[in-house]
C-alpha cells in the first residue's frame, strides 16, 4: 500500500492505493502541483440611493436584474398598477408597477443599468 495526499477543490485528502501490477516501477512520477484556487469576485455593492422624502413611496427592485425599459419620467402622474419599468431577471421580463397613485418625483434608473434587490428605482410622491 502506498499513501498519497491529494488536494481536490482546495480540500486535502489522504488516500491509500494498492499496487496490483507485478513489480515496481523503474521511474518515479513527478509531483503534481495543485491548481491555484480561482479568485473570488467581491459581491456587488448597491449604490447609495438618495433619501426618500417623508410621505413619498419608493419603488424598489424586487430582484437583481437589468433594466430593459423605463416608462416613467419626473413629473408624470401615474395610477396604481401602471407599468413604470421593465426589469429582466433570469431571461424573463418583469414589469415594475406603481404601488399607489401619485406623481413621479425621481427616476434613479436608466435602460441597460444593472440593479440589486431592494435598490430604489423610482420615487412617487
Amino acid at each position: 500500500m502506498e499513501k498519497f495526499r491529494i488536494t481536490l477543490n482546495g480540500v486535502v485528502h489522504e488516500v491509500e492505493v494498492e499496487r496490483i501490477s507485478g513489480g515496481a516501477s523503474s521511474h518515479t512520477a513527478a509531483p503534481v502541483k495543485a491548481a491555484p484556487a480561482a479568485p473570488v469576485a467581491p459581491a456587488p455593492v448597491a449604490k447609495a440611493a438618495p433619501p426618500v422624502p417623508a410621505g413619498a413611496k419608493a419603488v424598489q427592485a424586487p430582484m437583481p436584474g437589468k433594466i430593459l425599459s423605463v416608462n416613467a419620467a419626473p413629473g408624470q402622474a401615474v395610477k396604481r398598477g401602471e407599468v413604470l419599468a421593465v426589469l429582466e431577471a433570469m431571461k424573463m421580463a418583469n414589469e415594475i408597477m406603481a404601488p399607489v397613485d401619485g406623481t413621479v418625483s425621481d427616476v434613479n434608473i436608466s435602460v441597460g443599468q444593472a440593479v440589486s434587490t431592494g435598490e430604489v428605482l423610482i420615487v412617487l410622491s
